[in-house]
């Protein structure tokens, strides 16, 4: 399976969440992130799906081409940012949740099915530009740093209405949980993350951001 396939996977993933009644039920209520509310986090989740339709067609030009996902977020800011750092402000995901599900449900359709044209017409380059960081990535490791994104904000999303995380495919949440470890060590070193996967009586807490 490749990594379009997973981001396929993960696109439906995020629109069985979104869709759920609990979502829309809680819209307007606070999320579990800080300053977001459950609309606004949902669109956030949404969003994951546009942005790889809206830069898979892309030309790079003369961006840096990054090596792989773990340099995009070494060299991101907002990974070691405060909730309240303008880089993490969210208002513009809670002027789109203003809209309301419906037409969240179908602003992720349409760019899923966007990008499942690019690919069919061979329009999908293999390596696109990230405008929004500076640089441009091969195909396959910004769709890493797509899935990164619908995995944690699942967990959020599914938190903040008070229902179970969904179960992700295997091929969706494993390059991901990979992903994670490597940030992880990156951040604390390998003794303090192996002390906490396998040490209780020594564990410190650990976090990939």
């Amino acid at each position: 399976m490749t990594r379009d396939d997973a981001f396929f996977q993960a696109a439906d993933a995020v629109l069985d969440l979104v869709d759920r009644p609990e979502v829309a039920a809680r819209w307007s209520e606070p999320s579990a992130l800080p300053q977001m509310s459950v609309g606004a986090l949902a669109v956030h989740l949404g969003n994951q799906v546009v942005r790889a339709a809206q830069v898979v067609a892309l030309d790079p030009a003369d961006l840096p081409v990054l090596a792989d996902a773990d340099e995009h977020y070494a060299r991101s800011a907002w990974p070691t940012a405060a909730p309240e750092d303008a880089i993490n402000d969210h208002s513009h995901d809670e002027t789109a949740a203003l809209a309301g599900p419906a037409a969240l449900h179908d602003r992720v359709v349409e760019h899923r099915e966007a990008y499942r044209d690019a690919l069919t017409s061979g329009a999908a380059r293999d390596v696109v530009p990230v405008p929004w960081a500076g640089w441009a990535m091969r195909r396959e490791d910004f769709l890493l740093t797509r899935l990164l994104e619908v995995v944690v904000h699942t967990d959020d999303l599914a938190v903040s209405v008070g229902i179970d995380t969904p179960t992700l495919p295997a091929e969706v949440f494993d390059p991901v949980r990979d992903l994670l470890a490597r940030l992880a060590v990156a951040r604390h070193g390998q003794a303090r993350v192996v002390a906490a996967l396998t040490r209780r009586e020594r564990a410190q807490p650990i976090h990939a951001f």
